[in-house]
């Protein structure tokens, strides 16, 4: 892919992603009953078909009562299995790797869908099992005004929800996904047990900092005790939250991890109240968060994901090219463009026999490429343009 880093591969254990571009999660409220159903083959597979190197599925939830919405997938039976290992399949046969996120939403359960303003679901003679849709957490702390009041979790909560994670984990490696990440960012169960402004317990989980990530070691381990050694974690996490987590944490968390078997860090922010602060307080600009992917790499000496308005070909390049980070993580501009990756290739000077794209598009998009045609294409543009600073690294913390 000449010289682009952005397109040069990237190995993490025994896999090996063709490119730095990842998909990242990203939930699409169309499960039924915790099962996936067209939408998802067809959301995944033309993400997949797009170019990217590796596809992470949705949020996936490790027990019935993590769910956020009626419309989350699950991984908490093994009815499940066999309904994703045809999604895995088809992302593997379009020349992506399948990632899976797993995540249980803690106090953020049982909400409305987000189109619908999102806080609690009403009750609904029409969910069958309601009354196993337990809104649990660290502490009896809703997330934000309108969000239903969760139970604080007992030891026996914990020790459950822990082994909910490794059996899922399990049953994600049978289905074929090739990367697992965990969600411990936005204000998902991991997360409020990391951060004080959630997490007020007075037990060997709350308090200190110690207690508070030991939910989210044991979950780890467990984790990699049923996840092949071959086979990558990726931790998600909020790495300041404007509720007490500060990044110095989020290094000295991924210290910890780092000999446990988390690979990687996927760096984003906030979540933990219904309005983040760092949305006002951090200008919303091209890679906004990529500060966050650099200074956990260079401080916790492990790989990194960037994410958050990630939008050009060149844009991404200069993250990957300058070290801010290994991978860069992809969302909502995939959704306006599924084959962002294959046009970021064009745009960057690689790959002329679009061989990114399955041999159904690349050939005659090949074709057309070497016809004679002297126009643009419809999604040419000169990206961030000469000049521009894609990255602004976080400043280093002052001396004490």
């Amino acid at each position: 892919m000449g010289q682009s880093a952005l397109f040069t591969p990237y190995t993490m254990r025994g896999v090996t992603l063709k490119n730095r571009i990842v998909v990242a999660p990203m939930w699409q409220y169309c499960g039924v009953d915790g099962f996936p159903t067209d939408w998802h083959l067809m959301n995944l597979g033309r993400f997949a078909a797009g170019g990217a190197g590796l596809v992470f599925q949705e949020g996936t939830t490790v027990e019935r009562r993590g769910c956020g919405t009626v419309g989350d997938l699950g991984l908490w039976d093994d009815r499940f299995v066999e309904p994703l290992r045809r999604i895995v399949g088809f992302v593997k046969s379009c020349g992506a790797v399948p990632g899976i996120q797993l995540m249980h939403a803690g106090r953020k359960a049982r909400q409305r869908f987000p189109w619908d303003g999102r806080g609690a679901l009403p009750r609904d003679p029409q969910i069958a099992d309601w009354d196993d849709w337990d809104v649990v957490a660290p502490s009896a702390i809703p997330q934000d005004e309108g969000y239903p009041m969760p139970r604080e979790m007992t030891r026996r909560d914990i020790d459950d929800c822990v082994e909910a994670w490794g059996t899922a984990a399990a049953r994600a490696d049978r289905a074929g996904y090739e990367v697992m990440e965990l969600h411990a960012a936005h204000g998902y169960l991991i997360h409020e047990f990391l951060s004080p402004a959630s997490n007020r317990r007075t037990d060997g989980y709350g308090g200190s900092f110690e207690n508070r990530i030991r939910f989210a070691v044991e979950v780890v381990q467990r984790v990699r005790s049923s996840w092949p050694e071959h086979k990558p974690l990726v931790l998600r996490v909020s790495t300041e939250d404007d509720g007490g987590w500060e990044v110095e944490d989020s290094v000295a968390l991924a210290r910890i991890l780092k000999p446990l078997g988390v690979d990687a860090f996927d760096c984003s922010s906030g979540g933990i109240s219904g309005a983040s602060p760092i949305e006002t307080r951090i200008s919303l600009a091209y890679g906004y968060q990529v500060g966050f992917a650099e200074r956990m790499r260079r401080e916790a000496g492990l790989p990194t994901m960037a994410v958050g308005l990630i939008i050009h070909a060149d844009q991404a390049e200069a993250i990957v090219r300058d070290g801010c980070a290994d991978l860069v993580a992809v969302a909502r501009e995939l959704l306006y463009n599924p084959n962002w990756p294959l046009d970021a290739a064009q745009k960057l000077g690689g790959d002329p026999a679009f061989s990114l794209a399955p041999v159904q598009h690349g050939h005659f998009l090949h074709r057309r490429s070497v016809s004679g045609f002297t126009g643009s294409l419809s999604t040419w543009g000169p990206g961030m343009g000469a000049g521009a600073a894609p990255n602004t690294p976080l400043p280093d913390p002052p001396l004490s």
